[in-house]
């Protein structure tokens, strides 16, 4: 499949982006998880205009998404990337099929997003540390008030995700959202032989179950916060 969808996604930059200076196929294709419904993530570089932008469109019997970037627009998504602990723009470049490379830029930025990948995001400050604990805190008071099976479903889904955030975010993992959350779960727990994904994506259906795993993340990280906790305002 990765050979076939290549070949579509070079032949779409050749129509497109002529002036193209590289150009990588990246997501669910090339890490092999692809469903019937799954596109082609393609991120093009240009010297200029029109870049940056974000297209989608079917092409070759594939939906496409098309990231269209110069060098300066890839380094500010990158910064983002690190300031929210989320490597997306990294992994579309990362890890990659390259299609194109016309100056060596691609496999350059290709090497450049793979070392950054690796080496992990920021640490949390404290405030950050207490933020995530603080909320989490909140929403286990909120689970166990909760009333109804719909209430309790509402708030468990909402702390599976941040109780994972935690746990990633804590230990300098990459985090994520969705699905990519997921994956990201999946593989701290393959580095450090845990099950925190399934016992946490689980714990939406099992509440109980769910409570004892987020005390158990929470523990790592200092325990539950409320009384003390405070957060400045941002500057008006």
């Amino acid at each position: 499949m990765v050979k076939d969808a290549a070949e579509v996604a070079r032949r779409l930059v050749a129509d497109e982006y002529p002036e193209a200076r590289a150009a990588w196929l990246g997501g669910s294709v090339v890490r092999g998880d692809a469903a019937s419904t799954s596109d082609l993530d393609i991120t093009v570089l240009l010297s200029g205009p029109p870049a940056p932008m974000r297209r989608s469109l079917e092409y070759g019997g594939w939906p496409v998404e098309l990231f269209v970037h110069t060098e300066d627009s890839l380094a500010h998504f990158r910064e983002k990337d690190q300031k929210r602990w989320q490597p997306s723009m990294m992994r579309l470049v990362g890890e990659t099929v390259v299609l194109l490379d016309t100056d060596g830029s691609g496999v350059r930025l290709q090497q450049d997003c793979l070392e950054e990948i690796a080496a992990g995001p920021r640490p949390l400050t404290t405030s950050e540390l207490d933020l995530l604990r603080y909320g989490i805190t909140c929403l286990l008071d909120d689970l166990a008030d909760a009333a109804t099976d719909d209430v309790r479903t509402a708030i468990a889904s909402i702390l599976w995700q941040d109780a994972a955030r935690l746990l990633l975010t804590g230990s300098r993992h990459w985090s994520g959202t969705g699905k990519g959350l997921l994956r990201e779960l999946k593989a701290y727990d393959e580095q450090h032989g845990t099950d925190h994904a399934r016992a946490l994506v689980a714990g939406v259906r099992d509440t109980d179950a769910l409570v004892e795993e987020v005390h158990g993340i929470l523990d790592q990280y200092g325990g539950r916060l409320f009384a003390g906790f405070e957060l400045a305002a941002q500057p008006v």
